[in-house]
């Protein structure tokens, strides 16, 4: 007779709720690409280039899971000239746009331009759903950390949770 494992409930329930909260960081995400619709981004990858701007996006860890699944699990390397890690060999393009994280989509950059004001507003309300997606996920969160700390910490071996 083949064995079989019993149904594992809380597994089943994690699961669940990891499918939920990615799902609906994808409608933060959704949300904030049309908030932004009417700018334009002058493409130069500036805004990529961590260490020389001294800025870089701070992640909650339900966005550096959505950023690991856009990857399909495979990380490059960090840059020697401390630009984020996903900028293809060039260092001018994002070689995950699509699942870029909520800072690279509300461009933290000078150069943006738009028909006004950039959607402060709109903005803030969608970093309020977005921490309440990441507390959902994980109440313990401590909170969203750079772009670099978390790659960092894969590189350690610390997929999920502090790097």
């Amino acid at each position: 007779m083949e064995q079989t494992t019993d149904w594992d409930a809380t597994r089943s329930r994690r699961a669940l709720a990891r499918k939920r909260a990615l799902g609906e960081l994808r409608a933060v995400y959704r949300l904030a690409d049309e908030a932004y619709r009417p700018f334009s981004c002058a493409g130069t990858a500036e805004c990529c280039r961590l260490a020389a701007t001294g800025r870089e996006p701070w992640l909650w860890p339900v966005e550096w899971e959505l950023l690991l699944e856009s990857s399909a699990g495979r990380l490059p390397p960090s840059r020697p000239d401390g630009g984020c890690p996903f900028l293809d060999a060039a260092g001018q393009r994002c070689t995950v746009y699509a699942g870029r994280p909520f800072g690279c989509r509300t461009f933290f950059c000078h150069r943006v331009r738009g028909p006004g004001r950039e959607p402060v507003e709109a903005v803030a309300g969608l970093l309020t759903r977005l921490e309440r997606v990441a507390r959902t996920l994980d109440p313990e969160c401590t909170g969203p950390r750079p772009l670099r700390t978390w790659h960092a910490g894969v590189g350690a071996g610390a997929a999920r949770g502090a790097p």
